[in-house]
């Protein structure tokens, strides 16, 4: 997750918990609510980010191993050249 991502997450984590904290104090549950919604909103956030960083991860080892196996190949196929 980049520092950005991660930034705007908090904030939006922090005003929603200050809005939830004001509608319990005036008890407004609209208020409540919407202050409640923005810190899912928040984990949905980190949880996406997250979720980005494993793929790009994932798709990094594979090609890592596709690379591995390439060499492979080309190193096998040079081996067999002068015995054809």
């Amino acid at each position: 997750m980049g520092i950005n991502d991660k930034t705007n997450a908090a904030a939006k984590d922090a005003e929603g918990k200050l809005q939830a904290a004001a509608g319990e104090l005036i008890d407004d549950p609209l208020l409540k609510a919407k202050g409640d919604a923005k810190q899912v909103q928040a984990k949905v956030m980190n949880a996406a980010d997250d979720l980005g960083d494993k793929v790009a991860d994932a798709a990094e080892s594979v090609g890592d191993k596709v690379a591995d196996v390439a060499n492979a190949i080309g190193n096998a196929l040079k081996g067999n050249k002068g015995k054809a």
